[in-house]
């Protein structure tokens, strides 16, 4: 090997007295890197060619150290900061490295910085050779040091083909970083690889990619790129993989649809894109893909529509074929338009198949078109299924019928209801409906005849009887218990048949036991008008027997009301059996009407007396809140029949049943009829026994009543007594809120509160304790007998001033206290005074009832 510049020019070197120690220890042990080390450490300070001769002399004598090469060229790049890359320093250290390079090939360190240093110099050829030389030095497990520098270098000069021959090779390496190759592929144009790696990728299931994207964004990216890109992805047939991709990725329809028209688009081919178009409208399953292909579609034609405009505008002479192309364009653009409802009636049909109201829904977008319109129902028919049906099945094949109806085809309409009574529907009713209508279009034809025969053939009995809701039996099967289609019947022969048909059809009814209420009350009316009385209340009965309360009533109401208007009081006892039959076991809700009616029966055609045990059975059989009003008829009914005076046991009884505010109400009658009668004394003692129930805080009415009854009849003492009541009956309300009141002031009273902290400020808290305070110093004054709880109030207290120990009272009467503590003749001769002139009364009329005397009667 030729000696370098710097070896050969070493013999000139003068040593300094500081060097000769460590050049004895390198002459003594010249094989210690160490020594080398110390020596060049000592020399750090020195010209930078002092310290590359002892580096060069190191290295002749321990070429294979790899620490001394790494320091070596370190130091070496070092000195070539600053310099111009043309300066000849450059190549020393290139040729520095190479020496380096043939001891130490197998270091990756030495390669990588080799390889940078060469690209700082933009040799772009020699930096090429010496990764290539690099990956051929170092072992395979090494290679991903230098996979990295080198792929920046090829990307950072613009020599595609060496980068995409460079980036072939690592992928073998390393397939995951598939996709910087395709970003690379994409940067530098080459569409097509960049595709095909693309096609790669998305058909391996097993690749992961390091961006974090999915299979699906994937296949996107791909659909993108080789959609918009049809003059350069040629190696890739762009329709099947697309149509792959509809076939993989069912919720990304509308966009892989697009992708495909686009294809086509931009390559020039419209109608086939068109074709595409059209295909993918009648295909989508959701609204939301249709949405985005019909907008596509829509923007495709009306591009078109405009740019051929564009080009008759330009074109001054237009020929008959432009003129027919453009009218072509603009037709076939307002068709689509014009057919948008209707394709995304399909969309939702091809989406569920069994929905009725889609069906319909086509059915009037055909409107017009009766070709049209029947290739649906035949179509609807046949696809609905009946257990899948959204919707009732039965309306498709009615509405098909009448289709034909309303185009006088009725033996079309014959044949399809025929057709549709076959139906295995999932419910009876939808069979019925189905019979139901065809009865109902014979009769819009006038031909009950043929109705009749019809629900008789709809009716009649299966060779085995069937439950209407065994599931397992067919439709088919249960239908002749269908209420719907007996109705039907019933209301046909009525109209159209015999008395004897339409008997039997009612009782054949009652005998399958699918009655209601109203089918009886209907059968009982039926007979009625044919004057069999008897037999329709034998229906009634039948009915009775069949249902029970609640639903019985509105048959025993008709079968009373009936029974009396057709026999009144001619049979009385069989009028009262039915009564009695009839309210044994009434719910009260359903009492009242029944008991008065029960009562009016009475009065007009029975006893007074029985009349009045109606009534008196009626105050307890009925509801709680209409027992008052219950008890008011009871109370004018015995006014008018026994007099008022008869009435006081019922006013008794009611105060006793009633609650608290309907007795109240009662009691003010009671005591103001006594009054009426003169008897005030009574009237008294009723105010006196409702005043135990009445609050005065809320029930101020009832006490302004007792005491304008006490002005007008009383004296003062009744109006003391009424006060003393009073007092006494507001205690009683008041006594355990006060107490509880009086025992939080007592436990709080040591301890104080917030507001006693702060005597300022406006406690709601300590303004309710004073005022608590206050009412239970007023009630030290009420004494609680033993035994009872009415209390009383004393006249005076105990060893204090009597004047001072009054409780305020607000409806006491301003009476002159001390003319009443006072005695003789004047003090009794002004209490004669205030009593009130009582007036005399005659007795009213009303006390006499229906047992008043005629003026007749009077004169003899």
């Amino acid at each position: 090997m030729r000696m370098p510049e710097i070896a050969r020019k070493d013999l000139h070197i003068v040593f300094s007295e500081e060097d000769l120690p460590y050049e004895e220890d390198i002459l003594r042990n010249p094989f210690s890197v160490k020594h080398w080390l110390r020596y060049i450490d000592h020399k750090k300070s020195a010209p930078k060619n002092a310290i590359n001769i002892i580096y060069e002399r190191a290295l002749k004598e321990l070429p294979g150290s790899y620490k001394l090469w790494y320091n070596y060229l370190k130091l070496r790049r070092r000195q070539t900061k600053g310099r111009c890359v043309i300066d000849p320093i450059f190549e020393d250290v290139n040729n520095a490295f190479e020496r380096a390079l043939v001891f130490m090939h197998k270091m990756p360190r030495i390669w990588m910085d080799y390889c940078q240093f060469l690209m700082d110099q933009n040799l772009i050829t020699r930096t090429r050779q010496s990764f290539d030389r690099a990956l051929r030095a170092l072992p395979v497990t090494q290679h991903h040091r230098i996979w990295p520098i080198y792929l920046t270098f090829v990307k950072k000069h613009d020599i595609p083909e060496t980068a995409v021959r460079v980036f072939r090779r690592y992928l073998k390496l390393c397939p995951e970083d598939t996709e910087d190759y395709i970003e690379y592929l994409s940067d530098i144009n080459r569409l097509d690889e960049a595709a095909l790696k693309l096609a790669f990728i998305v058909n391996h299931d097993d690749f992961v990619s390091k961006h974090g994207k999915s299979n699906h964004q994937l296949w996107n990216e791909l659909c993108e790129l080789i959609s918009k890109n049809p003059d350069q992805v040629r190696s890739l047939n762009v329709d099947a993989i697309i149509r792959g991709g509809l076939r993989r990725y069912t919720d990304q329809l509308g966009h892989l649809w697009n992708s495909l028209a686009d294809y086509y688009v931009r390559s020039g081919l419209f109608e086939r894109a068109r074709d595409i178009y059209e295909e993918a409208i009648q295909t989508v399953k959701t609204v939301r893909d249709f949405t985005q292909v019909f907008d596509a579609y829509a923007q495709f034609e009306e591009l078109s529509l405009s740019k051929r405009m564009e080009q008759a505008a330009s074109n001054p002479n237009p020929t008959e074929e432009d003129d027919l192309d453009l009218e072509l364009r603009l037709a076939r653009f307002e068709h689509l338009m014009e057919r948008r409802p209707l394709l995304l009636n399909s969309v939702l049909l091809r989406q569920n198949p069994h929905n009725v109201h889609e069906w319909h829904k086509r059915v009037k977008l055909n409107e017009g078109q009766p070709h049209q319109i029947i290739a649906t129902y035949t179509e609807a028919v046949q696809t609905v299924d009946p257990k899948l049906a959204v919707g009732k099945l039965n309306t498709l094949w009615v509405s098909f019928a009448k289709f034909y109806e309303e185009n006088n085809q009725l033996d079309d309409a014959r044949v399809v209801f025929e057709k549709a009574t076959q139906v295995a529907y999932v419910k009876v009713e939808d069979l019925a409906a189905v019979w139901c209508e065809w009865a109902e279009m014979e009769i819009r034809h006038e031909k009950p005849e043929t109705a009749l025969k019809l629900m008789h053939k709809a009716t009649v009995m299966p060779n085995h009887k069937a439950a209407y809701h065994d599931e397992t039996e067919t439709v088919q099967n249960r239908l002749y218990k269908s209420l719907k289609l007996w109705s039907l019947y019933a209301d046909l022969e009525e109209s159209f048949g015999s008395f004897k048909s339409c008997k039997s059809v009612y009782d054949r009814i009652i005998d399958l036991k699918i009655a209601t209420p109203q089918i009886i009350i209907n059968y009982g009316l039926f007979l009625e008008e044919q004057n069999y009385f008897e037999e329709a209340f034998k229906a009634y009965e039948k009915g009775i027997a069949l249902f029970r309360w609640p639903n019985v009533y509105d048959i025993w109401n008709t079968y009373l009301t009936k029974f009396l208007r057709r026999y009144g009081g001619t049979k009385l006892e069989r009028a009262r059996d039915l009564f009695e039959q009839c309210l044994e076991k009434c719910p009260p809700k359903f009492a009242k009407a029944l008991y008065l009616l029960y009562a009016k029966l009475e009065e007009e055609h029975g006893l007074a007396r029985h009349a009045m045990a109606v009534y008196e059975r009626a105050t307890g059989a009925v509801q709680p809140e209409e027992m008052f009003e219950m008890f008011n008829i009871y109370i004018k009914k015995a006014a008018e029949i026994y007099g008022v005076p008869k009435t006081r046991q019922i006013y008794e009884k009611a105060i006793e049943m009633l609650d608290d505010n309907n007795s109240r109400e009662m009691c003010m009658r009671f005591a103001e009829m006594e009054t009426k009668l003169g008897e005030v004394d009574r009237a008294r003692a009723i105010y006196a026994h409702c005043g135990q129930i009445c609050d005065p805080r809320v029930t101020a009415d009832f006490w302004q009543a007792w005491k304008d009854f006490e002005v007008r009849h009383g004296n003062e003492d009744t109006m003391r007594e009424m006060l003393r009541i009073k007092r006494s009956v507001q205690a009683t309300y008041n006594t355990q809120v006060n107490m509880m009141s009086a025992q939080m002031v007592n436990v709080s009273g040591s301890a104080g509160t917030v507001a006693d902290l702060a005597p300022g400020v406006k406690d709601g808290m300590r303004m309710l304790e004073a005022k608590a305070a206050e009412v239970a110093q007023m009630e030290s004054r009420l004494v609680i007998p033993k035994g009872g709880n009415i209390l009383f109030v004393r006249g005076e207290t105990q060893g204090g001033d009597r004047e001072g120990a009054r409780v305020a009272n607000p409806d006491e009467i301003d009476i002159d206290e001390e003319e009443e503590e006072g005695s003789g003749s004047e003090d009794s001769g002004k209490e004669e005074e205030a009593i009130p002139h009582i007036q005399k009364q005659t007795v009213p009329s009303e006390v006499f009832g229906s047992l008043k005397k005629n003026d007749d009667d009077d004169d003899d």
